[in-house]
């Protein structure tokens, strides 16, 4: 059997669901033709290069495929028939990367660094807008007043005043 990678675009306005049932159907077609899918990219809303169909936007999906050219060619004649793919494009390869494309690297290792960096925004966030701050003059320390009697409750002016029934 022949190794092949397909890439075929999907309307915008299609939900990720059904941009999964679509993949699910030409999987399908590709084993009833008697081949197999081994790894299936979803790569999700992606801008286009140029308008298609009045679009700038398609949800793009990527298929290794292991099986023979007849069942490649009913996958693809499935797809034009279909309207809400957009474009396809099948090209046969001498072997099949098992690796994510390198598509999916990048966005794993952009998904990575935005954690990184949020995780590093959300430690000690308050220590570190604290280190910005200007740092206030603080007034000198004193010789600490010797320790004066604590007061008592009579000795307050409020309390001299009820003891006396002045507070009316």
């Amino acid at each position: 059997m022949s190794l092949y990678e397909n890439i075929f675009l999907v309307r915008p306005d299609v939900s990720a669901a059904q941009v999964e049932t679509l993949a699910q159907e030409f999987t399908a077609v590709i084993e009833a033709g008697g081949g197999s899918v081994p790894k299936t990219e979803q790569w999700g809303l992606r801008n286009l290069a140029y308008r298609i169909k009045k679009n700038r936007k398609a949800h793009y999906v990527l298929f290794n495929i292991d099986a023979p050219y007849e069942a490649v060619h009913e996958m693809e004649r499935q797809m034009g028939l279909n309207e809400d793919v957009m474009r396809v494009l099948t090209i046969r390869v001498d072997e099949l990367n098992e690796e994510p494309s390198a598509v999916m690297q990048s966005k794993t290792a952009r998904d990575e660094r935005r954690v990184r960096r949020d995780d590093e925004n959300d430690k000690g966030r308050g220590d570190k807008r604290d280190d910005k701050k200007p740092a206030a003059a603080a007034p000198a320390p004193t010789a600490a007043p010797a320790a004066a009697p604590a007061e008592t409750p009579a000795e307050t002016p409020a309390a001299a005043a009820e003891e006396k029934g002045d507070a009316a």
